[in-house]
């Protein structure tokens, strides 16, 4: 309990897994914790001292499991092994802390998604924030410099299980679910370079590309590094040099926009079914899935990285027979990242090895595949030729590994027969006892003319010969008597007592020898670890192209023209996520243009005619263009934006008692201090969740702002169709709608955008098909009846536009300065009543402006 003490002290905010022989064992509020936690039998345990001790345990082959309980809901474990063999300890067996596990330092493969990322993300605050993001399981690391505007959307990209921030700062992203506070000093950029240069065995550094201006992100990656030594005592060889990237690099994405455009997860609970993601995976590795997902909430914003892109993805398509060959080279090769993170880490199993072997021994046919295209491009070109088949770590592997390796050392033959003499001298020993004791049997009965002479082993006595008692006065002289039997004497011969020590110890030189070989090759691999992740990472960049290829060619897409000018055109524009579960040529393709001529695209129409719809397609087309994937449309050209924004759909925040109106305004607001001239903006019904008149004016000046402050190319889909006046004054602005067909009291939804603002809302209509009661409906016209009488209708000629002292956005007749007015009896006023009533209505217009 002294050892036990000491280490937990060592380790006061973990769970300590106490190892005790077949059990890691729990005590004291660890003990009562896991037993709420886990549904363990709490009991107790006196161990010298005055009281019983609080005691919950659970098998060490059974652990893993209670493990990935305790950190899935948030709580670090820390193992405790027993580092020293027990047969030879002196006294107490020596424990170490050998891992503390945490929701972002899982290790573990059977805990993880294969085509995602499990990133540990530390975070310094400031303008611009510095960010440092690691895979420990991959070993992928990036160093990354944030705008303070842009720190929710890089966190929301990266979906870290756990953040680490300095020691009282505030949380960035309240939607982590584990923080991890660090000291101050450890943020240092000072101490933050050195601590990074020493870890990859650098003076500086400047061989990262790292530029002073990414000190932010230095700071983070110090403090996260230290940390890791922490949570991994025995070392962490599996990190890759750092990727660096810039706040301008890629298109930012924030969380309401990635949500809203479905890009990685639906609207319906987290699902990833119905989004671009389930569209555009065509992956044939894990390496590919995680990249895939990577750029899905990374587009580039460098025109000539796109095109490069773009040009590879080209050749894929147009060389049919050639992508297919790609792919499938590509099919069979396994997480090259994850499963040289664990051999290299002394975690990997023989399988793991053989699942490495097995990858690598696909790569020379991955390089014949990029050999074999017509006209590959640049990139691809570039691919091949970097591409490090590594054949002198695929040479050992084969000669080595047994063909079909087993789940642990000790279960199986891990090593080739032929390999290894001294193995196989073990091996001899331990599978050919029936061929010595057959042997030694049939010799002894030569030797000694004792024809029922037989050799036995039984494991009180161990290996003997046995001899009946008529024929004892045939014994040689070198037999030593072991037992005396009714009818017989047993003896052992120098030959057959050496035989029994190296038998007896034969499995154990067997799993010994294998453990050295198998750390051998690990060795191997960990020397050859950058070269490993290199290949890894062009073969994840491969498989995400020939991927869009493969969606391209599938989907009939086609190769965007991708420019720096401002201008967004669509021809037969489709939603790829729509069209894919509709049946086959249902989808209705639009036309959707956005230059400066037009850069405000103001659509009205019914609910369920496909605003919505129109809104994210064009959205999407954009984003995939902008990784590098054709689009769903039947020409496109895309001129780069930086930011893309979308407001779509009502949603609340009631934990931070935030309405869905305030949910909505405050995306609005983020939206209209972030978007500049190269922003795509589509926003759909703002103003709605507040009273008409507000919801227009809201509408209104929102729409002037985008038009006249920001110059960005916008979509705003709304059922005001007061709004289609703005399009006299704004010149910039053009009114498109959603058209339908009118039968009788039915309408007929025509998916199809035509210009013109429509002057009707149809929410009767629709409501009609939604199955309300036929009462309410009828009862519902009735009263638009009513309320229409006194409104401007469909064919009077509208208002002005406002100016900057009145915004006449309704019918004369309802303003209630005219409306007092209209009250008056200028017969009955006396001159002084006049002036009275007339400084009346000047203070209510004076009020109102």
């Amino acid at each position: 309990m002294q050892q036990y003490r000491e280490i937990k002290a060592r380790n006061a905010d973990a769970i300590v897994f106490f190892r005790m022989g077949d059990f890691y064992e729990m005590f004291f509020d660890d003990a009562e914790l896991a037993a709420r936690e886990l549904g363990l039998t709490l009991t107790t345990r006196n161990n010298g001292g005055a009281a019983n001790v609080p005691l919950a345990g659970v098998p060490v082959k059974a652990a893993r499991d209670y493990l990935r309980r305790l950190v899935d809901r948030g709580f670090r474990v820390a193992v405790c092994e027993q580092v020293e063999d027990p047969k030879h300890a002196k006294g107490i067996v020596k424990r170490e802390v050998v891992e503390t596990i945490t929701p972002g330092a899982v290790l573990a493969d059977d805990w993880l998604e294969g085509s995602q990322n499990n990133f540990l993300v530390a975070v310094t605050e400031g303008d611009p924030w510095g960010l440092a993001a690691l895979d420990l399981s991959t070993g992928e690391f990036v160093l990354e410099t944030v705008a303070a505007s842009e720190i929710d959307g890089a966190l929301s990209r990266y979906a870290p299980r756990e953040i680490v921030i300095r020691e009282g700062a505030a949380m960035p992203w309240p939607d982590s679910p584990t923080v991890t506070e660090r000291d101050t000093s450890e943020f240092d950029v000072g101490h933050a370079t050195k601590t990074v240069a020493d870890h990859f065995g650098l003076h500086g550094l400047d061989g990262l590309g790292v530029l002073p201006a990414d000190g932010p992100a230095v700071a983070a990656a110090g403090a996260l590094l230290r940390y890791v030594y922490e949570l991994q005592p025995g070392g962490i060889p599996q990190i890759a040099r750092p990727e660096v990237r810039r706040s301008g690099d890629t298109v930012p994405l924030d969380p309401m926009t990635r949500r809203n455009l479905e890009l990685v997860e639906s609207l319906r609970e987290g699902e990833q079914r119905g989004t671009l993601l389930t569209v555009v995976d065509r992956c044939v590795t894990p390496m590919g899935g995680r990249l895939l997902r990577q750029w899905l909430l990374a587009p580039l914003r460098d025109v000539d990285r796109i095109r490069a892109r773009l040009e590879a993805v080209g050749a894929l398509v147009a060389d049919r027979r050639g992508r297919e060959r790609v792919r499938d080279a590509l099919d069979g090769v396994r997480d090259l990242q994850r499963l040289g993170g664990r051999v290299a880490t002394g975690r990997g199993s023989p399988r793991d090895f053989g699942g490495l072997r097995d990858s690598l021994g696909r790569l020379p046919d991955v390089l014949n595949a990029l050999h074999a295209l017509a006209t590959p491009g640049a990139l691809l070109e570039h691919h091949t030729d970097t591409l490090d088949l590594l054949s002198d770590l695929t040479e050992p592997l084969v000669r080595l590994l047994a063909d079909r390796p087993p789940a642990a050392i000790g279960e199986g033959d891990a090593i080739r027969p032929g390999a290894d003499a001294t193995l196989d001298e073990a091996r001899d020993d331990r599978d050919g006892g029936k061929r010595f004791i057959a042997g030694l049997q049939a010799g002894e009965r030569t030797r000694t003319g004792i024809p029922s002479l037989k050799v036995g082993y039984n494991k009180v006595f161990g290996y003997y010969i046995e001899i009946t008692k008529a024929h004892k006065h045939a014994v040689p002289a070198d037999y030593e008597r072991r037992q005396t039997l009714t009818n017989a004497e047993r003896y052992v011969t120098p030959e057959l007592k050496d035989y029994e020590s190296r038998v007896l110890t034969a499995e154990e030189r067997v799993v010994h020898r294998e453990r050295v070989l198998m750390a051998e090759l690990a060795a191997l691999v960990t020397d050859r670890l950058d070269r490993l992740q290199h290949t890894a990472t062009l073969i994840g960049v491969l498989d995400v192209l020939q991927a869009f290829a493969e969606t391209a060619a599938r989907e009939q897409w086609v190769a965007p023209t991708v420019t720096g000018e401002f201008a967004l055109e669509l021809r037969g524009s489709r939603h790829p996520v729509v069209e894919r579960l509709l049946p086959p040529g249902r989808f209705i393709p639009n036309d959707i243009t956005l230059d400066e001529a037009g850069r405000i695209i103001l659509l009205t129409g019914p609910n369920m005619a496909g605003k919505s719809t129109v809104l994210r397609q064009t959205g999407l087309a954009v984003l995939l263009a902008q990784i590098g994937s054709f689009v769903p449309a039947r020409s496109a050209t895309i001129g780069v934006v930086d930011r893309i924004f979308t407001r779509v759909g009502a949603t609340d925040d009631l934990g931070r008692g935030q309405s869905t109106f305030m949910v909505e305004m405050s995306e609005t607001s983020a939206i209209l201090h972030a978007a500049t001239n190269r922003s795509l903006v589509l926003l759909d019904e703002i103003g709605r969740g507040t009273s008409t008149y507000d919801g227009v004016a809201i509408a209104w000046a929102v729409t002037e702002h985008l038009h006249d402050r920001i110059g960005c190319k916008t979509i705003f889909a709304t059922h005001y169709h007061e709004l289609t006046q703005l399009t006299e004054d704004l010149h910039h602005a053009r009114n498109f709608n959603v058209a339908v067909q009118e039968s009788g009291d039915r309408i007929v939804f025509m998916y199809r955008l035509v210009p013109g603002g429509a002057d009707r809302s149809y929410g009767i209509h629709v409501g009609r098909l939604a199955g309300l009661p036929t009462g309410v409906v009828g009862r519902a016209e009735e009263i638009l009846s009513l309320l229409e009488s006194g409104h401007q209708v469909a064919g009077e000629a509208p208002p002005p536009r406002p100016d900057a002292h009145q915004l006449a956005l309704f019918h004369a007749g309802h303003h209630p300065v005219l409306a007092e007015l209209a009250k008056l009896d200028p017969n009955t006023l006396s001159p002084l009543e006049a002036l009275n009533r007339l400084a009346e209505l000047k203070r209510q217009v004076d009020h109102r402006e």
